[in-house]
Parts: structure tokens; sequence; C-alpha cells
């Protein structure tokens, strides 16, 4: 018996006041355990998806299910990591790291706790009274993971973390996060304008198209986990990677939903 879809999609639409329609009809489910990553034109509503899951915003018709509640009674399951690592400035790496879990009543000795083992996790250890000022772009980020993660959350939700950093970082972190995943099991919504990104990380990708945004078409990819440097290199990365370029090419001129079966 399968287990139940950890987020389902019911024909969720979502406008902004009398504006046009930003998505429209989006219907899908995510099982506990996938890596979705979301990709797409600009204004094709990636990030809006992500705020609506994170109930940061309230959807305008259909329905969204997570962990078998509405998105504001199941905020405890769920973890955000924005495009910006938002540390303060005036806080060290721990006590950054506590910030969420203070605002959840979490006592002083496990928050403690909980701060160390997720720094070691990230291989922060050493930096944990460190300023965000001393560290680098790929370490602020790293915090700012670290920091969802003491959450414990069921669901992470990534919107473009790694956008702003180099490519040799951005592919380190990429690996580094894959193997975080393997310890703390949960599902995962990443936002990306890469499509290697998506491809080396998710075992499902969903191309938006715009105007409205819309679930243009899924993309399975079967690659086995662990992930590294040696699945870069093989013939089925290389490959869906010229799928998934080929398709996200074609959504601009698609004049709506494609209804095509998933690509294995």
């Amino acid at each position: 018996m399968s287990a139940a879809p950890l987020v389902e999609f019911r024909n969720v639409t979502k406008r902004f006041g009398d504006g046009p329609l930003v998505l429209d009809r989006i219907a899908f489910a995510a099982q506990p355990g996938d890596f979705i990553s979301l990709i797409g034109p600009s204004g094709c509503g990636k990030s809006t998806a992500l705020r609506l899951l994170a109930g940061l915003s309230p959807v305008t018709g259909g329905e969204l299910i997570v962990a078998g509640r509405t998105p504001d009674a199941a905020a405890a399951d769920l973890a955000f990591v924005f495009q910006e690592p938002t540390l303060l400035p005036w806080l060290n790496v721990a006590h950054n790291i506590e910030v969420p879990q203070r605002l959840r009543g979490v006592p002083a000795e496990t928050r403690a706790a909980t701060t160390r083992r997720v720094l070691d996790l990230v291989r922060l250890g050493e930096k944990a009274a460190a300023f965000p000022r001393q560290l680098s772009g790929g370490q602020k980020m790293r915090v700012s993971i670290a920091r969802a993660l003491a959450l414990a959350p069921k669901l992470l939700l990534l919107d473009e973390p790694f956008g702003a950093l180099d490519e040799m970082t951005r592919e380190h972190l990429n690996e580094e996060l894959l193997a975080i995943r393997e310890q703390a099991a949960w599902t995962a919504f990443f936002v990306t304008h890469s499509v290697a990104e998506a491809v080396f990380l998710s075992n499902r990708i969903l191309v938006l198209a715009a105007q409205p945004g819309r679930i243009h078409r899924e993309i399975a990819v079967p690659l086995p986990y662990p992930r590294t440097e040696e699945t870069r290199l093989s013939r089925e990365y290389l490959e869906l990677v010229a799928t998934v370029s080929r398709v996200l090419r074609s959504v601009e001129a698609a004049p709506g939903p494609d209804v095509s079966p998933p690509a294995a």
C-alpha cells in the first residue's frame, strides 16, 4: 500500500488582488521523500507556489494540503530557505540558528544541542561563534540551511538558495545538500533556473509555463542516489539535462498545458 501524499495541489489557482492569474489549476501530489525541482521562465509562479506551501499567502481557488492539513496548520512541519541567507548580522552563527527555535519556545538546553548537531551536519561546527561578516557566501547559505534543519521539518522549501554563488560552489553545495538529506529524510521543493542543478538534485522536475503559471510537463529523473561528481559525467545525466533543456525552450511557444505523460 502506497504512502499518502505529503503535499497535494488540488486545482490550485492564485491571483493577487484584481490582477491576472499567477497560477492556474495546479494539480500535483508529492510523496514523502520526493525531491521536486520547479523550473520555468520568469513569471511562471515558481516562488509563488513555495509561498503558498509555506502558508505565506492564501490560495485563490482549489485546495492545498500539506501533511493532511492546510499550510497554516502544518507550519510546524516545514521550513523555508530563501534566496538570501537572511542572517542577523549582530548575532553569531549559533545564535542565528537558534532564532526560529526560540520563536517556537524550544528550551535553551535543547536549542543548544540541536544547533551543535545541525552545524556538524553542514560541516560548520568550528564556525559557531563566527559572525555573518566573517563567512563566505557558501558558508552563509549552509548556516541558513542548518537553521531550517534545526526545526526538523518534514517538508523543506528552497527558493533558489544557490543562485548567487559561483558554479563550483553551487555544485559542491548540491552534493552536500543531498548528503544531508540522506541523514534527515525530508521532502523538498526546490526552485531553480539551472537545468543542470534540477537534474542533479531531483527525482521529479516540474516544468512550469507562464501567463498564467501552469504545469507544462513533469519529467522523472531515475538517476540513482547518492549522486556525485561522477553522476555529472554520466551519459544518463547529460541526456536528461539535454531533454529538460529542450522542454524548457519549448515552454514559451506552448499554447497551453502539455498533457503528455511524464518522460522517463
